[in-house]
């Protein structure tokens, strides 16, 4: 009986490994994307190519809030079962890397997940982690990751005021239970705040739409005070040769493709104020 039940554990409960959460279930939709990689010759194919088979892939699962905030410590947390729009869209190209760098196993995995997702890709505490999408933007482009395309589009110039998460601790979990992080916070805000961007207006998306490509990553900005982004996805051009959305929406939604066109969505939308368009750089 102790046996099964030691068995029954290693199926439910997560794997904690060297600062690194996951579960068995996870381990297995890992294979499986590399499964449908060599299934479908996904590494002969341009990287936007893999970022929309994969993100195809994920189409049906269950959105999932917080999913990151497990344990008392920062961890790399992995849940391929369910996702939020960062997750989402993380995992479609982190997994589109190790394709395209025959990188396929769990281990590969997770170390690229690791450089996407935390400041020079190096775990240090809540405060290491790119909680602004912003901020990751600026890293993965330094990280040569991915490049920011919105400029040359026709973009026009745009700076955050961002202060949201010092503003609102209590509505993260890391800053809530340590306070103490709250000042560090703060400064990476005041940086993020002094660099500037560029964006395509929502109401300019359609004119420029032309220059989007398959599997561009699409983060649309925020008119919240404080906020940045208010929601990440990944293009899609479908049979009506409209770009769309392909993302994780909303608690109570699951991954999918918006059935308007990137435009009217955004449009429909009145927090948001536009765009910024990266494009995943081949690796090295």
């Amino acid at each position: 009986m102790k046996l099964i039940n030691f068995f029954f554990l290693l199926i439910v409960i997560p794997f904690f490994l060297n600062a690194q959460v996951f579960s068995k279930k996870d381990i297995s939709i890992c294979k499986d994307k590399f499964e449908l990689a060599i299934n479908k010759n996904l590494n002969e194919k341009p990287i936007g190519e893999v970022i929309v088979e994969i993100g195809k892939s994920f189409l049906g699962t269950d959105y999932a809030a917080g999913t990151l905030e497990k344990g008392d410590t920062e961890s790399l947390v992995i849940n391929l079962t369910g996702l939020d729009c960062t997750t989402f869209l993380e995992n479609a190209l982190v997994f589109a890397r190790c394709i395209k760098e025959n990188k396929t196993t769990f281990k590969d995995y997770r170390e690229e997940l690791q450089k996407i997702r935390y400041r020079d890709g190096i775990i240090n505490g809540y405060p290491s982690r790119l909680n602004y999408f912003s901020d990751w933007i600026y890293d993965n482009i330094k990280k040569d990751i991915i490049s920011d395309v919105t400029k040359e589009m026709g973009g026009e110039k745009i700076s955050f005021n961002v202060n949201f998460m010092s503003n609102h601790p209590d509505s993260y979990k890391r800053l809530k239970q340590n306070p103490e992080l709250i000042p560090v916070i703060k400064k990476q805000e005041k940086e993020l705040s002094n660099r500037e961007y560029y964006f395509i207006p929502k109401d300019k998306v359609a004119s420029i739409e032309d220059k989007i490509q398959n599997g561009d990553l699409i983060a649309v900005t925020s008119n919240v005070k404080g906020l940045d982004i208010n929601h990440v996805g990944i293009a899609v051009r479908l049979n009506d040769h409209r770009i769309h959305l392909m993302h994780a929406p909303n608690a109570g939604y699951k991954v999918q493709i918006t059935k308007l066109d990137l435009s009217d969505y955004l449009i429909n939308i009145k927090k948001n104020t536009g765009i910024i368009i990266l494009r995943a750089n081949n690796p090295h």
